[in-house]
């Protein structure tokens, strides 16, 4: 059974329409011309519609026109008595899935109707695919597939929407703490703002209350002119203070009695300018271990830490590595790809590798495999820049399981992954499992022939 709208100006064809389809266990709604319809479609959610050509306010192709721009609106089968042969190529130029004259006969409607409803079908679980992907993929700039990362969006986008809150962003080097902080910008009501990313590490120590809250002409030696600081740039908008955590001890007094007062002060100037900004933060030092040093203000440590947000780092969200890598060799070549982008090899060896540099290494690594492919698929060749973690080169954490193994087993399987990674190349994989290349030969050829 589907839902269907008639839309047509003559009652009597809309009735004669609604029998027909009924008597199939359809469920019908009706509507007078394409005003009318397009507000019903708005409010419900029709499986498809059929639509007269010719009908006053709004016609059959100003409503296909309105649906296309909906996105998601049903697909829609024309049927009207001015049928000519340019009307038909219009109809379906204009993205109609088919095109009756009237008068019909009853079995050429709902044959139609079977054909226009399959396609209803298809373009729903397109839609739902891509749904599906959108929750693989991520949002927006962030690319993701595991558990971990889908709980930290959560909290990401919860709080996003509290368009004064500070986050601040914690994770190791090269995790994605900007990325993060861009997301919650963008899904919050001051997107349409600034987004001002400072690294407090990089500014220079004698000019970072400049920079930030900006000076008055001859504050110091050199400035000329009045000069605002990033905190008066930003307003309306985000202002994200990457590496909170080097930010000079004198200046973070100042930074607190801006976060608190929602005010600063020029360097070198008198006048109390309010400002409207919402402040990120991120670092990858521990600093609450920072204030146990004194090296930290523990007041400016509670007004930054109202949301805490930690990214882990890639090695513990292996799931994000595969989807991450082909992400970033697309953008390397600039282009969708058709077909696999790695071997099975290559990515074992970006499974196993233990990326220190987190989400920025990666980067790095698929735009060299990029350089030493040129094209796809990337194998492991491509890849022999990268080594593997330091366990999987020995076997000191194995385990033997209470149970015990079979041995022959373990070690088929073991010959078999090594073929694996080295794609087939048997001199490689000896390599893998510090052996010459004709005891692996033999060794293979033993378990074959066991």
């Amino acid at each position: 059974m589907a839902y269907i709208l008639v839309v047509d100006d003559e009652s009597k064809m809309r009735h004669i329409l609604r029998i027909m389809l009924e008597l199939k266990g359809h469920k019908v709604k009706e509507a007078s011309n394409g005003s009318i319809a397009l507000k019903l479609i708005k409010e419900e959610p029709f499986d498809l519609v059929i639509s007269d050509i010719k009908m006053p306010e709004l016609d059959g192709f100003g409503l296909l026109d309105e649906l296309k721009r909906l996105d998601q609106g049903p697909p829609v089968v024309f049927i009207t008595a001015f049928a000519t042969i340019d009307s038909a190529v219009e109809a379906m130029k204009r993205g109609a899935v088919d095109y009756i004259t009237k008068p019909f006969e009853e079995e050429r409607i709902h044959l139609t109707i079977e054909k226009a409803l399959g396609i209803s079908k298809i373009m729903e679980e397109n839609r739902e695919l891509k749904r599906q992907l959108d929750d693989v993929a991520g949002p927006k700039d962030i690319i993701y597939a595991s558990p971990a990362m889908k709980k930290v969006i959560k909290m990401a986008e919860r709080v996003a929407i509290k368009g004064d809150t500070t986050v601040l962003i914690l994770g190791e080097s090269g995790v994605g703490k900007e990325v993060m902080a861009h997301y919650i910008h963008k899904m919050s009501p001051r997107a349409q703002g600034k987004f001002v990313p400072v690294n407090c590490a990089a500014i220079n120590q004698g000019l970072v209350e400049s920079t930030l809250f900006g000076h008055e002409r001859g504050a110091f030696t050199g400035a000329d002119r009045r000069k605002k600081g990033l905190f008066e740039y930003a307003q309306g908008g985000t202002l994200f203070l990457d590496e909170i955590g080097d930010l000079p001890f004198e200046a973070q007094a100042k930074l607190l009695r801006a976060l608190q007062e929602k005010a600063i002060q020029r360097v070198g100037g008198n006048d109390v300018i309010k400002i409207d900004v919402r402040v990120l933060c991120a670092t990858n030092q521990n600093l609450e271990a920072l204030v146990k040093k004194n090296k930290f203000r523990q007041d400016l440590f509670y007004r930054i830490n109202v949301f805490p947000i930690e990214i882990p780092p890639l090695r513990s969200r292996t799931e994000d590595i595969i989807p991450l890598a082909k992400h970033f060799v697309k953008k390397a070549m600039g282009r969708d790809i058709d077909g696999p982008i790695f071997t099975q090899g290559a990515e074992r060896v970006l499974l196993e590798h233990s990326w220190p540099g987190n989400v920025r290494e990666l980067a790095n690594a698929m735009e060299r495999a990029v350089i030493m492919a040129s094209s796809t698929p990337i194998t492991v060749e491509h890849l022999s820049f990268l080594k593997p973690n330091k366990a999987t080169g020995s076997l000191k954490d194995f385990k033997l399981p209470p149970e015990g193994i079979n041995l022959e087993e373990f070690e088929k399987d073991i010959i078999r992954q090594a073929l694996e990674i080295a794609d087939n190349n048997q001199s490689k994989a000896a390599r893998l499992l510090g052996l010459t290349r004709s005891k692996f030969r033999t060794r293979v050829k033993q378990l074959e022939n066991d």
